[in-house]
């Protein structure tokens, strides 16, 4: 078959549209055709590397699988070869105290799919059964593939680990990546006001179209903390959702409320970065830390997607021939919600 892959970690020149072996599931395992996968900056993370990170060679990346079983693994009952179906992209390897507690995404044992196991970047891949939902009709491919890791990275961070609750203020600082456009829509169904950073009028437009309240453009307000504290009559924000990291997080600390939370679930501006302590303390900021979610989670927020309540946003769909066409633009911050490759 043919897959989206690397043989050494680097920049986007290591990625190459090639012949890899076809996989065959084992017991308790499906075989999924893919006819659609969406993008994350995960891939874009996995396929750079980091010190610890060692993957069998050729790896490829993905996480969002939408597509149509293509053969089950022995044990496998309640699929059918053909039927159309989504994949949960938080796999389980082991049993622990954080799985029975419905933390799964805690354990050392969890593994998202394309970061530590082969994804879903190619004409088929293998997932646990367990990790399978069906996909209703009505839905094609591609806007089935784009909500996937995004709701359920958003859903757990604002709902479990935030806690947001109505009547609260968000802060989403830049509105256009994929986790963040589900952000603002979970965040106002949750019955908060929306703020959002971003980049350009057209992406200001798209997040006020999701449901933000404020939307201010960071690039023509770099100071956009001071703004949105003198918005808030000197008060700030109850939950400031940051992904960006080392560029921001010194503005959401000073703009987020007395007593308020910071959820992080990511870092596209870097990783590290010097922190104020003074803020946490007197302020009593809560800096809390999230990833992806439970079957559970991922069973509760696509509930909501299917329903229409939180509407998947596709920027582009692309082939996954031009796959590195689709990481140089994701990259560059070009889209506004999801890239979505199909084989």
């Amino acid at each position: 078959m043919k897959a989206l892959c690397f043989y050494d970690h680097g920049g986007l020149d290591v990625l190459q549209y090639a012949d890899v072996p076809d996989p065959e599931p084992g017991p308790g395992e499906v075989l999924v055709q893919v006819k659609a996968c969406a993008l994350n900056h995960l891939d874009i993370w996995v396929q750079r590397g980091w010190p610890g990170l060692d993957l069998p060679k050729p790896h490829w990346t993905g996480a969002d699988v939408a597509g149509e079983v293509a053969a089950l693994g022995v044990g496998v009952t309640g699929w059918e070869v053909g039927q159309r179906v989504v994949v949960d992209p938080g796999i389980s390897t082991a049993e622990d105290a954080f799985t029975r507690r419905g933390e799964a995404s805690v354990s050392p044992g969890y593994v998202i799919l394309g970061e530590h196991m082969r994804g879903g970047q190619a004409q088929a891949v293998v997932v646990p059964a367990a990790n399978l939902m069906a996909l209703p009709e009505g839905w094609d491919f591609a806007q089935a593939a784009a909500p996937l890791l995004v709701s359920l990275t958003a859903w757990r961070m604002l709902i479990h680990r935030a806690g947001v609750r109505p009547g609260e203020s968000v802060l989403i600082v830049g509105a256009g990546g994929g986790v963040n456009s589900m952000a603002i829509q979970i965040a106002k169904l949750a019955g908060a006001t929306v703020y959002a950073l971003t980049s350009s009028e057209e992406k200001m437009a798209r997040a006020h179209e999701l449901g933000a309240d404020v939307v201010l453009n960071y690039r023509e307000d770099p100071a956009w903390s001071k703004t949105l504290y003198k918005m808030t009559d000197r008060r700030g924000v109850d939950v400031v959702v940051d992904n960006v990291g080392q560029a921001t997080l010194a503005q959401s600390m000073r703009v987020v409320a007395r007593g308020g939370r910071i959820v992080i679930v990511g870092n596209t501006s870097g990783p590290q970065t010097e922190i104020d302590v003074r803020f946490i303390f007197s302020k009593q900021i809560s800096l809390i830390g999230s990833t992806m979610g439970s079957h559970q989670d991922f069973r509760d927020v696509m509930a909501l997607v299917w329903a229409g309540k939180l509407k998947p946003v596709v920027d582009r769909v692309m082939p996954l021939a031009d796959g590195k066409a689709a990481f140089e633009a994701l990259e560059q911050g070009e889209q506004f919600g999801k890239i979505v490759l199909v084989p």
